[in-house]
């Protein structure tokens, strides 16, 4: 029988950061569509996003300052890739632009809040396990360990309703940067909160239909709690059901 099949893009800086991402995507049943730094300027957003029906954005390095109108602090030890920010950017104002799903992870959701007109702090001392051969390319993804804290999901979020629960929830910390509300975009909603300290863990943009943000890493499944899962299963069939309609 045949159907359609969800096309989710997954934008990274190489097919290394995108594992996890795609191992959790590709079981179930949809198509998934690798777009790095290397395609853009060689191809027009609508080419790159053609038949595309969900974007997720990953982890990855730090997103750069100049984007939110800041200097670099000298201190932060920042990891940049602005190909990929100025990529991850286009890319995202083309699904904002046409309501697609968007499922935004640790530095996707911080690009998110900067594409809104939000900042970040560019360092955040304590919410992730520093590697001990210095930062990678993609930090906030390529440790084998995490650390972690406990946040707070507020009931009546999206992400409340998808994962099946709202409350406190212990989820793992693998971040470089962040915001708190005086960062955050006005234009975005907090759906969650870091315990400890107040820190944003979770947005949500109510200028469209399902865009779903949060700071932690769900796909590193056995770091998080199981119910987590659902998280993906609803943005694969959001991406389907955005897909259908689109063919319709």
């Amino acid at each position: 029988m045949l159907c359609h099949m969800a096309v989710i893009a997954i934008s990274s800086s190489g097919p290394r950061n995108a594992t996890r991402y795609r191992d959790v995507m590709e079981p179930l049943g949809v198509q998934v569509r690798l777009l790095t730094p290397k395609d853009d300027g060689h191809r027009t957003t609508g080419d790159m996003m053609g038949g595309v029906s969900g974007l997720l954005l990953p982890g990855g390095p730090d997103v750069d300052p100049a984007l939110y109108h800041q200097e670099p602090d000298p201190q932060a030890g920042l990891v940049l890739n602005r190909p990929l920010d100025d990529l991850e950017l286009r890319l995202l104002h083309h699904a904002l632009d046409h309501d697609m799903p968007v499922l935004a992870i640790c530095r996707g959701m911080q690009v998110l809040n900067v594409a809104c007109g939000g900042q970040l702090v560019q360092d955040l001392p304590g919410h992730r396990i520093q590697p001990k051969t210095g930062p990678g390319p993609d930090p906030e993804s390529s440790p084998d360990e995490a650390m972690s804290h406990q946040i707070y999901l507020s009931p009546g979020s999206k992400a409340a309703a998808v994962i099946g629960m709202a409350g406190f929830f212990k989820v793992n910390s693998l971040h470089h940067q962040g915001l708190y509300e005086a960062q955050r975009s006005p234009r975005l909603m907090t759906t969650a909160y870091c315990v400890e300290d107040g820190l944003i863990e979770g947005l949500e943009s109510p200028e469209h239909s399902w865009v779903i943000a949060l700071q932690c890493h769900p796909e590193r499944q056995n770091e998080v709690p199981g119910i987590f899962a659902n998280l993906f299963a609803a943005f694969q069939e959001r991406a389907e059901s955005y897909q259908t309609g689109v063919a319709a």
